[in-house]
Protein backbone atom coordinates (compact mmCIF):
# COMPACT_ATOMS: atom_id res chain seq x y z
CA UNK A 1 0.00 0.00 0.00
CA UNK A 2 2.78 2.73 0.46
CA UNK A 3 3.31 4.49 -2.21
CA UNK A 4 6.96 5.92 -2.12
CA UNK A 5 7.62 7.97 -4.99
CA UNK A 6 7.50 12.11 -4.28
CA UNK A 7 5.70 14.32 -5.80
CA UNK A 8 1.96 16.09 -5.50
CA UNK A 9 -0.88 13.34 -4.63
CA UNK A 10 -2.89 12.33 -7.32
CA UNK A 11 -7.00 11.73 -8.26
CA UNK A 12 -8.90 9.84 -5.52
CA UNK A 13 -9.36 6.48 -6.61
CA UNK A 14 -11.93 4.70 -4.23
CA UNK A 15 -14.76 2.92 -4.81
CA UNK A 16 -17.63 5.53 -3.43
CA UNK A 17 -18.05 7.96 -6.12
CA UNK A 18 -19.26 11.69 -4.71
CA UNK A 19 -23.05 13.04 -6.05
CA UNK A 20 -21.55 16.13 -8.80
CA UNK A 21 -22.88 18.62 -6.34
CA UNK A 22 -20.38 18.34 -3.50
CA UNK A 23 -16.83 17.34 -2.67
CA UNK A 24 -15.90 14.01 -2.07
CA UNK A 25 -15.59 13.94 2.06
CA UNK A 26 -12.70 12.21 3.71
CA UNK A 27 -13.73 11.52 7.41
CA UNK A 28 -9.88 11.10 9.68
CA UNK A 29 -11.57 9.95 13.14
CA UNK A 30 -9.78 7.54 16.13
CA UNK A 31 -9.55 8.27 20.16
CA UNK A 32 -8.51 11.14 22.07
CA UNK A 33 -4.73 12.90 21.71
CA UNK A 34 -3.95 10.21 18.26
CA UNK A 35 -3.46 13.45 16.36
CA UNK A 36 -6.93 13.62 13.93
CA UNK A 37 -7.15 18.10 13.72
CA UNK A 38 -3.42 17.91 13.29
CA UNK A 39 -3.52 15.68 10.27
CA UNK A 40 -6.31 17.04 9.15
CA UNK A 41 -4.78 20.44 9.16
CA UNK A 42 -1.55 18.77 6.94
CA UNK A 43 -4.05 17.25 5.05
CA UNK A 44 -5.91 20.26 3.75
CA UNK A 45 -2.76 22.24 2.45
CA UNK A 46 -1.93 18.77 0.68
CA UNK A 47 -5.47 18.01 -0.97
CA UNK A 48 -6.13 22.06 -1.08
CA UNK A 49 -9.41 20.69 0.71
CA UNK A 50 -12.78 22.38 2.10
CA UNK A 51 -12.23 21.73 5.94
CA UNK A 52 -14.91 21.45 9.12
CA UNK A 53 -13.46 20.72 12.43
CA UNK A 54 -14.69 19.39 15.66
CA UNK A 55 -15.77 22.65 18.31
CA UNK A 56 -14.31 20.54 21.11
CA UNK A 57 -13.63 23.59 23.14
CA UNK A 58 -16.99 25.48 23.03
CA UNK A 59 -18.77 22.61 24.95
CA UNK A 60 -19.16 24.59 28.02
CA UNK A 61 -19.57 21.43 30.10
CA UNK A 62 -16.35 19.51 29.40
CA UNK A 63 -14.50 20.68 32.01
CA UNK A 64 -16.75 20.04 34.23
CA UNK A 65 -17.38 16.39 32.88
CA UNK A 66 -13.28 15.25 32.86
CA UNK A 67 -13.66 16.32 36.72
CA UNK A 68 -17.00 14.52 37.25
CA UNK A 69 -18.33 12.27 34.68
CA UNK A 70 -21.47 10.74 36.43
CA UNK A 71 -22.57 14.01 37.29
CA UNK A 72 -22.32 15.73 34.10
CA UNK A 73 -21.93 13.21 31.25
CA UNK A 74 -25.13 13.71 29.83
CA UNK A 75 -25.16 17.20 29.49
CA UNK A 76 -21.74 17.63 27.92
CA UNK A 77 -22.80 14.72 25.71
CA UNK A 78 -25.93 16.10 24.43
CA UNK A 79 -23.93 19.55 24.08
CA UNK A 80 -21.78 17.73 21.65
CA UNK A 81 -24.52 15.73 19.57
CA UNK A 82 -27.03 19.08 18.59
CA UNK A 83 -23.59 21.17 17.72
CA UNK A 84 -21.62 17.95 15.81
CA UNK A 85 -25.65 17.91 13.91
CA UNK A 86 -25.50 21.72 13.28
CA UNK A 87 -22.17 21.59 11.86
CA UNK A 88 -23.00 18.17 9.64
CA UNK A 89 -26.09 20.02 7.84
CA UNK A 90 -23.43 22.67 6.93
CA UNK A 91 -21.92 20.18 4.57
CA UNK A 92 -25.25 19.26 2.29
CA UNK A 93 -24.39 22.84 0.87
CA UNK A 94 -22.64 22.45 -2.75
CA UNK A 95 -19.30 23.60 -3.26
CA UNK A 96 -18.07 24.46 -6.57
CA UNK A 97 -14.69 25.05 -5.64
CA UNK A 98 -13.48 22.29 -3.16
CA UNK A 99 -12.61 18.80 -4.99
CA UNK A 100 -12.48 17.37 -1.35
CA UNK A 101 -14.12 17.98 2.00
CA UNK A 102 -11.96 17.00 5.14
CA UNK A 103 -13.15 16.72 8.54
CA UNK A 104 -11.84 15.55 11.93
CA UNK A 105 -14.92 13.77 13.21
CA UNK A 106 -17.65 11.50 12.38
CA UNK A 107 -21.19 12.03 13.46
CA UNK A 108 -21.64 8.58 14.64
CA UNK A 109 -18.60 8.69 17.29
CA UNK A 110 -20.78 10.83 19.27
CA UNK A 111 -23.13 7.47 20.22
CA UNK A 112 -19.78 6.28 21.31
CA UNK A 113 -18.34 8.18 23.67
CA UNK A 114 -22.22 8.11 25.14
CA UNK A 115 -22.36 4.85 25.60
CA UNK A 116 -19.37 4.82 27.18
CA UNK A 117 -20.31 7.91 30.21
CA UNK A 118 -24.39 7.64 30.39
CA UNK A 119 -26.63 5.58 32.44
CA UNK A 120 -28.69 3.04 30.90
CA UNK A 121 -32.40 5.67 31.77
CA UNK A 122 -29.91 8.33 30.21
CA UNK A 123 -28.96 6.10 26.92
CA UNK A 124 -32.64 5.44 26.23
CA UNK A 125 -33.19 8.87 26.21
CA UNK A 126 -29.88 9.79 24.38
CA UNK A 127 -30.84 7.66 21.50
CA UNK A 128 -34.32 8.89 21.24
CA UNK A 129 -32.35 11.65 19.78
CA UNK A 130 -29.39 10.63 18.28
CA UNK A 131 -31.71 8.02 15.53
CA UNK A 132 -33.98 10.93 14.31
CA UNK A 133 -30.79 13.47 13.82
CA UNK A 134 -28.14 10.43 11.82
CA UNK A 135 -30.72 9.79 9.23
CA UNK A 136 -29.87 13.25 8.61
CA UNK A 137 -25.98 13.89 8.47
CA UNK A 138 -23.67 12.89 5.05
CA UNK A 139 -22.18 10.20 5.18
CA UNK A 140 -18.34 9.77 4.26
CA UNK A 141 -16.81 8.53 0.99
CA UNK A 142 -13.86 7.11 2.92
CA UNK A 143 -12.78 7.16 6.72
CA UNK A 144 -9.07 7.29 7.78
CA UNK A 145 -9.05 5.48 11.55
CA UNK A 146 -5.83 6.55 13.58
CA UNK A 147 -4.28 4.38 15.91
CA UNK A 148 -1.65 4.57 18.74
CA UNK A 149 -0.01 3.22 21.76
CA UNK A 150 -1.98 4.52 24.90
CA UNK A 151 2.08 5.78 25.95
CA UNK A 152 1.82 7.42 22.93
CA UNK A 153 -1.99 9.03 23.15
CA UNK A 154 -1.16 10.17 26.69
CA UNK A 155 1.91 12.05 25.80
CA UNK A 156 0.50 14.24 22.66
CA UNK A 157 -2.51 14.81 25.15
CA UNK A 158 0.16 16.10 27.64
CA UNK A 159 2.29 17.67 25.05
CA UNK A 160 -0.74 19.78 23.28
CA UNK A 161 -1.66 21.40 27.48
CA UNK A 162 -5.34 21.88 27.39
CA UNK A 163 -6.22 23.16 30.71
CA UNK A 164 -9.04 20.71 31.12
CA UNK A 165 -6.96 17.58 30.27
CA UNK A 166 -4.41 18.57 32.67
CA UNK A 167 -5.19 15.57 35.18
CA UNK A 168 -6.33 13.17 32.73
CA UNK A 169 -7.83 9.98 33.14
CA UNK A 170 -5.53 7.12 31.62
CA UNK A 171 -8.29 4.46 32.35
CA UNK A 172 -11.24 6.48 30.68
CA UNK A 173 -8.59 6.60 27.43
CA UNK A 174 -7.95 3.26 27.81
CA UNK A 175 -12.06 3.02 26.98
CA UNK A 176 -12.52 5.15 24.62
CA UNK A 177 -9.01 3.08 22.35
CA UNK A 178 -10.83 0.09 23.04
CA UNK A 179 -14.48 1.41 22.00
CA UNK A 180 -12.75 3.26 18.46
CA UNK A 181 -11.06 -0.50 17.96
CA UNK A 182 -14.51 -2.27 18.43
CA UNK A 183 -16.10 -0.37 16.53
CA UNK A 184 -13.81 -0.11 13.14
CA UNK A 185 -13.18 -3.47 13.72
CA UNK A 186 -17.15 -3.93 12.57
CA UNK A 187 -17.47 -0.81 10.46
CA UNK A 188 -18.60 -1.07 7.27
CA UNK A 189 -20.34 2.10 6.43
CA UNK A 190 -18.15 3.17 4.11
CA UNK A 191 -14.33 2.71 2.70
CA UNK A 192 -11.93 2.51 5.56
CA UNK A 193 -7.90 3.25 5.68
CA UNK A 194 -6.27 2.33 9.14
CA UNK A 195 -3.00 4.14 10.06
CA UNK A 196 -0.93 3.40 12.88
CA UNK A 197 0.35 6.90 13.98
CA UNK A 198 2.66 5.63 16.99
CA UNK A 199 5.61 6.13 15.09
CA UNK A 200 4.52 8.91 12.34
CA UNK A 201 5.10 12.54 13.14
CA UNK A 202 1.73 14.18 11.72
CA UNK A 203 2.98 17.60 13.76
CA UNK A 204 6.53 17.82 11.48
CA UNK A 205 6.81 15.19 9.06
CA UNK A 206 5.76 17.05 5.48
CA UNK A 207 6.79 13.65 3.90
CA UNK A 208 4.89 11.27 6.58
CA UNK A 209 1.43 13.85 5.90
CA UNK A 210 1.82 13.65 1.97
CA UNK A 211 2.28 9.91 1.99
CA UNK A 212 -0.26 9.11 3.29
CA UNK A 213 -2.68 11.63 1.47
CA UNK A 214 -1.10 9.03 -1.54
CA UNK A 215 -2.48 6.55 0.48
CA UNK A 216 -6.15 8.17 0.58
CA UNK A 217 -6.16 9.40 -2.93
CA UNK A 218 -4.91 5.99 -4.42
CA UNK A 219 -7.60 4.07 -1.56
CA UNK A 220 -9.87 1.32 -3.94
CA UNK A 221 -12.24 0.10 -1.13
CA UNK A 222 -12.55 -1.93 1.46
CA UNK A 223 -10.14 -1.36 4.36
CA UNK A 224 -6.63 -1.19 3.72
CA UNK A 225 -3.59 -0.46 6.66
CA UNK A 226 -1.24 2.28 5.43
CA UNK A 227 2.37 1.55 6.03
CA UNK A 228 4.73 4.27 6.79
CA UNK A 229 7.36 5.50 4.84
CA UNK A 230 10.50 3.46 5.76
CA UNK A 231 8.99 -0.01 6.63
Amino acid sequence: MNQRKRGAPDSFVGSASPRPDRPTYIVVEGPIGVGKTTLVRRLVEQLSARVQLEMVEGNPFLEEFYRDRDKYAFQTQLFFLLSRYRQQQELWQPDLFHRYLLSDYIFTKDRLFASLTLSDNEMLLYDQVFQILDTRVLRPDLVVYMQARMDVLLDRIKRRGRPFEKNFDADYLKRVATAYNDYFFHYSEAPLLVVDTSDINVVDSEEDCLDIARCILRHRGGVQYYKPLGR
